[in-house]
Protein backbone atom coordinates (compact mmCIF):
# COMPACT_ATOMS: atom_id res chain seq x y z
CA UNK A 1 0.00 0.00 0.00
CA UNK A 2 1.17 3.10 -1.11
CA UNK A 3 1.60 5.27 2.54
CA UNK A 4 0.33 8.21 0.27
CA UNK A 5 -3.25 7.43 0.65
CA UNK A 6 -2.65 7.33 5.06
CA UNK A 7 -4.23 10.64 5.16
CA UNK A 8 -7.71 8.88 3.33
CA UNK A 9 -8.40 6.73 6.25
CA UNK A 10 -10.98 8.64 8.43
CA UNK A 11 -10.54 9.07 12.13
CA UNK A 12 -12.04 10.15 14.99
CA UNK A 13 -10.18 12.86 18.04
CA UNK A 14 -11.62 13.01 21.60
CA UNK A 15 -9.66 15.26 24.44
CA UNK A 16 -8.07 13.21 27.49
CA UNK A 17 -9.60 13.48 30.90
CA UNK A 18 -6.51 14.65 33.29
CA UNK A 19 -7.11 11.25 34.77
CA UNK A 20 -6.33 10.01 31.51
CA UNK A 21 -3.42 11.97 31.39
CA UNK A 22 -4.48 14.93 29.19
CA UNK A 23 -4.18 16.04 25.12
CA UNK A 24 -6.04 14.38 22.48
CA UNK A 25 -6.62 10.27 21.15
CA UNK A 26 -7.14 9.88 17.63
CA UNK A 27 -8.65 6.36 16.79
CA UNK A 28 -9.06 4.96 13.23
CA UNK A 29 -12.89 3.91 12.69
CA UNK A 30 -11.12 1.02 10.11
CA UNK A 31 -8.57 -0.02 12.24
CA UNK A 32 -9.15 -0.77 16.11
CA UNK A 33 -6.03 -1.96 17.11
CA UNK A 34 -4.81 1.63 15.71
CA UNK A 35 -4.69 4.59 18.24
CA UNK A 36 -2.41 7.15 19.68
CA UNK A 37 -2.83 10.73 21.33
CA UNK A 38 -1.09 13.91 21.84
CA UNK A 39 -0.57 16.84 23.50
CA UNK A 40 -2.55 18.90 20.62
CA UNK A 41 -4.67 17.99 17.49
CA UNK A 42 -1.72 18.65 15.18
CA UNK A 43 0.28 16.16 17.50
CA UNK A 44 -2.61 13.39 17.81
CA UNK A 45 -2.69 13.27 13.61
CA UNK A 46 0.71 13.35 13.49
CA UNK A 47 1.18 10.38 15.83
CA UNK A 48 -1.56 9.03 14.45
CA UNK A 49 -0.63 8.52 11.45
CA UNK A 50 3.03 7.28 12.58
CA UNK A 51 0.96 4.53 14.44
CA UNK A 52 -1.50 4.00 11.12
CA UNK A 53 2.19 3.76 8.47
CA UNK A 54 3.35 1.21 11.62
CA UNK A 55 0.13 -0.64 12.00
CA UNK A 56 -0.44 -1.25 7.94
CA UNK A 57 3.52 -2.65 7.68
CA UNK A 58 2.90 -4.92 10.45
CA UNK A 59 -0.43 -6.35 9.00
CA UNK A 60 1.43 -6.31 6.02
CA UNK A 61 3.85 -8.23 6.93
CA UNK A 62 1.90 -10.59 8.26
CA UNK A 63 -0.17 -11.31 4.83
CA UNK A 64 -3.00 -10.25 7.19
CA UNK A 65 -5.79 -7.91 4.87
CA UNK A 66 -5.47 -4.07 4.82
CA UNK A 67 -8.99 -2.55 5.25
CA UNK A 68 -9.73 0.11 2.99
CA UNK A 69 -10.50 3.50 3.43
CA UNK A 70 -13.85 4.56 4.72
CA UNK A 71 -14.58 0.44 5.03
CA UNK A 72 -15.48 0.62 8.87
CA UNK A 73 -13.08 -2.23 9.05
CA UNK A 74 -13.29 -5.94 9.83
CA UNK A 75 -16.68 -5.93 12.00
CA UNK A 76 -18.51 -9.07 11.93
CA UNK A 77 -21.72 -7.52 13.08
CA UNK A 78 -22.08 -9.53 16.11
CA UNK A 79 -20.88 -8.61 19.89
CA UNK A 80 -22.59 -9.97 23.03
CA UNK A 81 -23.43 -7.71 25.71
CA UNK A 82 -24.48 -8.76 29.27
CA UNK A 83 -28.02 -7.06 30.58
CA UNK A 84 -29.52 -7.35 34.11
CA UNK A 85 -32.46 -10.07 34.02
CA UNK A 86 -34.81 -7.21 34.20
CA UNK A 87 -33.18 -5.43 31.46
CA UNK A 88 -33.66 -9.17 29.44
CA UNK A 89 -37.37 -9.89 30.48
CA UNK A 90 -38.25 -6.40 29.51
CA UNK A 91 -36.82 -6.38 26.11
CA UNK A 92 -38.46 -10.14 25.22
CA UNK A 93 -41.94 -8.14 26.40
CA UNK A 94 -41.79 -5.17 24.48
CA UNK A 95 -40.61 -7.24 21.16
CA UNK A 96 -43.28 -9.29 21.60
CA UNK A 97 -45.68 -6.29 22.14
CA UNK A 98 -44.30 -5.20 18.97
CA UNK A 99 -44.26 -8.53 16.88
CA UNK A 100 -40.88 -9.15 16.24
CA UNK A 101 -37.72 -10.71 17.54
CA UNK A 102 -35.38 -9.27 20.21
CA UNK A 103 -32.80 -8.64 18.14
CA UNK A 104 -34.61 -6.56 15.57
CA UNK A 105 -35.62 -4.51 18.61
CA UNK A 106 -32.29 -3.63 20.17
CA UNK A 107 -30.25 -3.29 16.66
CA UNK A 108 -33.23 -0.49 16.02
CA UNK A 109 -33.40 1.13 19.50
CA UNK A 110 -29.45 1.45 19.36
CA UNK A 111 -29.65 2.53 15.93
CA UNK A 112 -32.26 5.16 17.52
CA UNK A 113 -30.09 5.99 19.76
CA UNK A 114 -26.72 6.84 18.20
CA UNK A 115 -28.49 8.92 15.80
CA UNK A 116 -29.80 10.99 18.58
CA UNK A 117 -26.25 11.23 19.71
CA UNK A 118 -24.82 11.78 16.61
CA UNK A 119 -27.17 14.62 16.05
CA UNK A 120 -27.06 15.95 19.64
CA UNK A 121 -23.14 15.91 19.62
CA UNK A 122 -23.16 17.43 16.51
CA UNK A 123 -25.74 20.57 17.84
CA UNK A 124 -23.37 20.81 20.26
CA UNK A 125 -20.17 21.21 18.28
CA UNK A 126 -22.24 23.85 16.35
CA UNK A 127 -23.61 26.02 19.67
CA UNK A 128 -20.35 25.71 21.15
CA UNK A 129 -17.64 26.18 18.14
CA UNK A 130 -15.57 23.47 20.38
CA UNK A 131 -13.04 20.52 19.33
CA UNK A 132 -14.64 17.94 21.18
CA UNK A 133 -14.89 15.46 17.85
CA UNK A 134 -13.30 15.66 14.44
CA UNK A 135 -14.42 13.41 11.80
CA UNK A 136 -12.08 13.32 9.02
Amino acid sequence: MSYSNLSKYPFEIRPLSKEEGGGYMISFTDFSECISDGETIAAAIENGMDALQETIAALESLNMPVPEPGSGGTYSGKFIQRVPKTIHSRLVMRAKQEGGSMNSLVTSMLAESLGKREYDLTKHLKSNRGNNLLLH
